[in-house]
């Protein structure tokens, strides 16, 4: 749909080659590039410097999962007898370290910075009002292009009474001091995985409420599984298979009516996390009035290239989609503000063949490329090697040998599909894959590649191995095997081993 512009005048002179909208990681991103390529750039925040990632997302989640970890370790080495009474968690103590990690990051994103790097930084609420103009708080900017990185926020479902109660989400779980005696979950994506095991590891009663049959859908059944079951381990009673229907208040509490097959049960809470997805934020900075539509998944439709209906308009992150990773939002801005500076001369395509993703469960889940569910559905011809971490060494002594490699491969060969890696370390062990299929190095160069002993890293070389065991010629094996008798006969008789040195071992 191509709307009406009868007001829309492109500009002779312009105030900025490029007005960003959102300073999350998409944002800061395109910024500090744009900058760094000496063009004129404003940054327009209406909230806080660094967004979701720094405020309520990655690093707060990061900083209470560490916490909570330690407090598990310290009741395992309990267990062991390796220590006294497990460490008692002081929460309020948790969760000031949360904010005091978000204040250690926070000058990364900062105005200061951005304001020393070139980047003219306005607070303020963005609207578009032309393909060349946006107004902050009223105040008009004219720019030869534009770029929405304004992010999501946390999807509320339409459940009965749930508007009437108090609930949490990603966003709003910061503001705690007091632990949950009773924390009810609803959803098992990766947040809600993650924020269930971390809140049991602390000390909550934590029950985890997903509809679909299994948790993390994206995954294996196997990682689902294995990530089910250490959950369980840490005290997460997880239901599957489990629809919310109401949410009541009984005898002064408050209560989940959830249906499961065909009946009822109740859940009662003291807190409730709603943890079942994000949508991207498209309302409000005038995209209805410039005609720029959305996709079926909410996100700002643009073309390969992210740009919109309006070619010097592109979107970045979250808000644009498919993928909600910090890290996507930085590629995608990287490839947006080259198109959004330069084009026609010159163009960026984002490139998502090889995009990792880590849900960091206690183990941690990490995947890039296809995995084995993926490969079936598309009807994509391949084999599975798998390595155990029981097998490895590093792995064995740290007491951390609970996990997994497993790598797709076309039949007969090592290029890598894809890679899934569930245990410790998962996410940094992910980055050799990552690099692998970026460059196109196969197994075999894995296998080549001396890797530190003893390091997790090996698991990824061991994979390499198993592959390589597995595709060893028969034929090639015999004619080792008769090669190798001819040499301890005919060959033996010719040549006599030298006789030991004084003082050595014998051979």
């Amino acid at each position: 749909m191509t709307p009406d512009r009868p007001a829309w005048t492109r500009p002779r002179r312009f105030d900025r080659n490029l007005v960003v909208i959102g300073a999350g990681s998409a944002g800061l991103v395109s910024a500090y590039l744009a900058a760094a390529l000496r063009a004129r750039v404003t940054l327009v925040e209406a909230a806080r410097m660094g967004g979701d990632c720094l405020n309520t997302g990655c690093v707060p989640s990061k900083a209470l999962i560490h916490s909570a970890r330690l407090a598990a370790e310290s009741r395992r080495a309990a267990a062991l007898g390796l220590s006294g009474p497990p460490l008692a968690v002081d929460f309020a103590a948790v969760m000031a370290r949360v904010q005091a990690m978000i204040g250690a990051v926070a000058p990364h994103d900062s105005i200061e910075r951005y304001t020393a790097l070139g980047v003219d930084v306005r607070r303020g609420h963005a609207r578009i009002t032309s393909p060349w103009c946006v107004e902050v708080d009223g105040s008009p900017i004219t720019t030869r292009a534009i770029i929405i990185a304004a992010g999501a926020a946390p999807i509320v479902p339409e459940l009965p009474g749930l508007a009437e109660t108090e609930y949490l989400t990603s966003e709003t779980l910061w503001q705690l001091r007091t632990l949950p005696r009773r924390l009810l979950v609803l959803g098992g994506g990766p947040i809600g995985c993650e924020m269930a095991q971390a809140f049991a590891q602390l000390g909550s009663r934590v029950t985890l409420i997903q509809q679909a049959q299994r948790l993390l859908m994206r995954e294996d059944d196997d990682v689902s599984a294995f990530v089910a079951a250490r959950m369980a381990a840490d005290g997460v009673r997880v239901l599957t298979r489990h629809t919310p229907v109401a949410i009541k208040v009984a005898d002064g509490g408050r209560a989940m009516r959830i249906a499961h097959d065909g009946a009822e049960v109740v859940e009662r809470f003291d807190a409730l996390l709603v943890a079942v997805g994000r949508r991207p934020r498209t309302a409000g900075y005038g995209l209805e009035e410039l005609g720029i539509e959305v996709t079926p998944a909410r996100a700002i439709e643009t073309d390969a290239w992210l740009r919109t209906l309006h070619p010097n308009i592109l979107a970045c992150g979250d808000v644009a989609g498919p993928y909600q990773f910090t890290h996507a939002a930085a590629h995608q801005a990287s490839s947006a503000v080259l198109t959004g500076l330069f084009a026609p001369l010159h163009r960026s395509r984002p490139d998502y063949s090889v995009m990792p993703a880590v849900t960091f469960t206690d183990p941690e889940v990490a995947r890039v490329g296809l995995n084995e569910r993926e490969a079936r559905t598309g009807g994509i011809a391949h084999e599975i090697v798998r390595y155990d971490l029981a097998e490895l060494d590093r792995a064995i002594v740290d007491g951390a040998d609970a996990g997994f490699v497993k790598v797709l491969t076309p039949p007969g060969k090592d290029r890598i599909l894809g890679a899934t890696i569930v245990g410790a370390h998962a996410g940094e062990l992910l980055a050799e894959f990552a690099l692998a299929m970026r460059h196109d190095i196969g197994l075999k160069g894995l296998l080549k590649t001396v890797h530190a002993y003893p390091t997790y890293a090996e698991a990824n070389r061991a994979s390499a191995g198993a592959w390589r065991r597995a595709h060893a010629s028969p034929l090639g094996l015999a004619l080792l095997a008769r090669w190798h008798r001819w040499r301890r006969g005919a060959a033996a008789v010719a040549h006599q081993p030298d006789p030991p040195l004084p003082g050595a071992l014998p051979p």
